[in-house]
């Protein structure tokens, strides 16, 4: 076994403007993926959920949820770190975080909150209808 796990990108501009975004938008997440999370993952402590297992090529696909707001994963969905790892190699290929609609979106322009949620430019009256139904809902 290896002591130390070496991180690897899939599409490493793709991963590092959804990494900014969730920067941007949820601070609790990006830290805790920073300082927790990657050292880690680094040392060998596969966190989140095992997706498959290729006996193979001997890899290792893993979903890591990020810290998320409950407004936010009600409307977007759950922050969730895609990887696989490479056990032979000492290899850890981070893949995708998403959902990548809305992060995308959040990369490429300002976006705007509506109740501590972010709404999307391309369709903002369905994410403000889901948010004031679930504010609805909890009352």
């Amino acid at each position: 076994m290896m002591n130390s796990y070496i991180f690897e990108y899939l599409d490493e501009n793709d991963f590092r403007k959804k990494e900014r975004s969730v920067r941007k938008y949820n601070m609790l997440a990006y830290k805790k993926l920073t300082f927790n999370y990657y050292p880690e993952l680094r040392k060998g402590n596969f966190l989140g959920q095992e997706v498959s297992k290729n006996e193979k090529d001997k890899t290792v696909n893993y979903e890591l949820k990020l810290p998320t707001d409950e407004l936010f994963r009600k409307v977007h969905g759950e922050i969730i770190l895609h990887y696989t790892v490479y056990l032979e190699k000492g290899i850890i290929l981070l893949t995708n975080i998403t959902p990548e609609g809305i992060l995308d979106e959040g990369h490429r322009a300002e976006l705007s909150t509506y109740k501590g949620v972010m709404i999307s430019k391309t369709n903002p009256e369905k994410d403000m209808f889901k948010i004031n139904l679930l504010n609805m809902l909890q009352k």
